[in-house]
């Protein structure tokens, strides 16, 4: 079970990514690894959600725009219960329920397949303003990349959301400054996230991307106003939480030699030792 404790949820999530992707033996381990603590804070205190009755209408919404972070998600839905740990391992292969990137027909607990970039925050934006239309009050959760930001479709969606004041989405964008060909600076400079997000009609803010505390400080902002929708821009690192990879220059998608699988394996094994005692 995901803890309570948001920082040991975020351990749990970190080890259970990788050892997913390590048992593939390769896959998206920068940008999986970047949205670990949020996904331990939206789904560890946060996203009221019910692996039992997936199809609540009363249900919050989570939509991964940056799709190739599922290996991320798989381990959190496994996690919340919404699969066996056994599951995890199928990450990839033929047959699977959990492909390289989520697919709504397929694993329990997606919202939004995703993938091509751009369209889950545009998806997400549905979701958001047919919940207004319906007088509902749950909230809809979307990370999107910093690379995806990229596509011209994530400021056409901005647009619509600011437009609407949709207050009850919150939009997190992964600010790892790497994307698939090299740092988002060399590639489309960014510039000021937060203070774009603000000409779109955004309360937006910028926090520590690896601390949960600063993510939850945020979120919790976030619910107690009103009128606007909230962006909250993580300042991450690629590969965040294991450092070998973080100092890798290509590390969007590895495919591992020694050297790799075993800083991997040493930080499994850390992270082991860390959760010893903690339910898994």
């Amino acid at each position: 079970m995901l803890a309570e404790n948001l920082d040991v949820a975020a351990k749990q999530i970190r080890m259970h990514t990788l050892k997913e992707l390590r048992a593939l033996g390769f896959g998206h381990f920068g940008g999986s690894l970047s949205i670990v603590e949020a996904l331990a804070v939206i789904y560890g205190k946060h996203l009221t959600v019910d692996p039992k009755k997936p199809d609540d209408p009363n249900r919050d919404y989570f939509v991964l725009s940056k799709g190739h972070g599922g290996p991320a998600l798989y381990a959190t839905l496994f996690l919340k219960g919404f699969f066996a740990e056994e599951e995890l391992y199928t990450l990839n292969q033929n047959g699977t329920r959990l492909p390289s990137h989520p697919d709504r027909n397929l694993t329990p607990g997606v919202e939004m397949t995703t993938g091509s970039l751009g369209q889950g925050i545009s998806v997400a934006s549905g979701i958001a303003f047919g919940n207004m239309l319906a007088g509902r009050e749950n909230y809809t959760y979307a990370i999107v990349g910093d690379g995806e930001l990229n596509e011209g479709q994530c400021w056409e969606a901005f647009q619509f959301i600011g437009h609407h004041r949709l207050d009850r989405i919150i939009v997190l964008i992964d600010d790892n400054k790497k994307q698939l060909d090299g740092l988002t600076a060399d590639i489309i400079d960014p510039l000021d996230l937060e203070a774009k997000m603000a000409a779109f009609g955004f309360r937006a803010v910028t926090v520590n991307g690896a601390s949960t505390q600063a993510i939850d400080e945020a979120i919790q902002t976030a619910k107690r106003s009103s009128g606007k929708p909230h962006a909250i821009v993580l300042d991450t690192v690629k590969g965040q939480g294991v450092t070998h990879i973080e100092e890798k220059a290509d590390n969007h998608h590895l495919r591992p030699d020694d050297t790799d699988k075993q800083a991997i394996d040493d930080a499994i094994s850390a992270l082991e030792n860390d959760l010893e005692g903690v339910a898994q």
